[in-house]
């Protein structure tokens, strides 16, 4: 039963890790590869838990973040891959936030 109620702690530590990686990769773009990393090796851990949709929240918002920011660097000639790059960022802040008051609330994200 420690082993259970363990991992659990482990996971409630890392989940909010995991949003600053992702916050931080703002600044040092690394850590986004890092904190999807973590997601993908914890997330057996997780699963069945509420934390498991912190999880899916953050895989999502990594791999749809890195769909939009590859069609904005392709498109940056034009004026709209400076528009797609800027709503982009706002996305991903946006849903940092919203996770990580979600995860103070003890609440599980929607997905």
């Amino acid at each position: 039963m420690s082993g259970i109620s363990s991992q659990r702690d482990s996971a409630e530590t890392i989940t909010p890790a995991v949003y600053a990686l992702q916050a931080f990769s703002f600044f040092f773009g690394i850590t986004y590869l890092i904190a999807v990393i973590i997601n993908y090796v914890k997330l057996p851990d997780v699963r069945g838990t509420w934390l498991e949709s912190h999880f899916r929240w953050q895989i999502r918002t990594f791999w749809f973040s890195l769909l939009w920011g590859l069609i904005g660097s392709l498109t940056y000639i034009l004026l709209i891959g400076w528009v797609i790059l800027g709503l982009d960022a706002v996305w991903v802040i946006y849903r940092i936030v919203k996770g990580w008051l979600y995860f103070s609330d003890r609440k599980p994200m929607y997905i």
